[in-house]
């Protein structure tokens, strides 16, 4: 969700206020991420490579009373499926911002997977109907949050304090909401905007709550577990890649973290207005004669 600035919701929501672009996303960010998720898989497929196994059980030793679900097949689908929905999320991705577009490429696809139910599972449209109204009330009504989210950011002015407190914040909240409060923060230094952001997104596999696709995950894969995933157990196990992922973020040096693109942008507009006086003003023959 680093990679790039449309991806995830917290990074999104401070995106075009803050005026962070690909480049700066991802030379700030993304290849920090990038390491720190290689590094926390492979400590975590090491330490658990066994219950791996277990999850290779195939569907006719399951039992009569565990047959497998319609919705839970996992036989390949045709491959003129699988691209109309490559074609579709692109489309998506470059018409966000045109809704006429946006929606008829919606529509055509509900159109096109009730065609082709045969060959794909169902879409479930209720989890992520959620999460759209969700991101919109808090785009609607965020703003009356401002007043103490405001004085709290501008207050604090120890980055670490800062990441770690919206990690923690992350947990119980939607980290899309942690970072949309912090947008509402006038003047916040670049550094803090930095730290906001790190901890939001470092934060977001403490619980269900913490990041619009944990629900999704869990429904994936809480058949898997005796009692379904266990709240407890899953912030405990997440601990570890927290910690590797804050470190990442907060220790590997970035231009980003001290240079805010947008007052650089307005430094430089405010340079190229000004006339050095050293520099004689050169007027034409027909300006000095009108």
């Amino acid at each position: 969700g680093t990679l790039t600035h449309f991806a995830a919701p917290p990074v999104l929501m401070v995106a075009a206020k803050w005026e962070w672009g690909f480049s700066f996303i991802m030379l700030n960010f993304g290849w920090k991420a990038t390491g720190g998720i290689i590094l926390s898989n492979i400590i975590y497929f090491a330490a658990f490579r066994k219950e791996f196994n277990k999850l290779q059980v195939p569907v006719r030793d399951l039992g009569p009373d565990h047959s497998l679900r319609w919705e839970e097949r996992e036989d390949p689908s045709p491959a003129w499926v699988t691209g109309t929905h490559v074609f579709f999320l692109a489309w998506t991705v470059f018409t966000a911002h045109f809704p006429a577009l946006f929606l008829g490429g919606f529509l055509i696809l509900l159109g096109f997977t009730e065609a082709t139910g045969h060959h794909q599972n169902d879409v479930k449209m209720r989890s992520p109907l959620l999460v759209g109204f969700f991101l919109a009330g808090l785009v609607a009504h965020g703003g009356c949050q401002g007043w103490w989210i405001s004085l709290l950011l501008t207050t604090i002015e120890n980055e670490w304090i800062l990441m770690i407190g919206a990690t923690v914040l992350t947990a119980f909240n939607d980290n899309a909401a942690v970072t949309y409060l912090a947008s509402q923060a006038p003047n916040l230094v670049a550094i803090s905007k930095y730290a906001v952001v790190a901890g939001a997104v470092t934060g977001g596999g403490l619980t269900v709550i913490a990041n619009a696709p944990n629900p999704a995950g869990q429904a994936i894969l809480g058949r898997f577990f005796e009692r379904g995933v266990s709240p407890i157990k899953l912030a405990i196990a997440a601990i570890v890649p927290t910690i590797i992922m804050g470190a990442f973020l907060m220790l590997l040096p970035s231009a980003g973290m001290h240079q805010d693109p947008k007052s650089k942008g307005k430094d430089d507009e405010h340079h190229s207005s000004i006339v050095p006086l050293e520099q004689p003003v050169q007027l034409s023959s027909t300006a000095v004669t009108q």
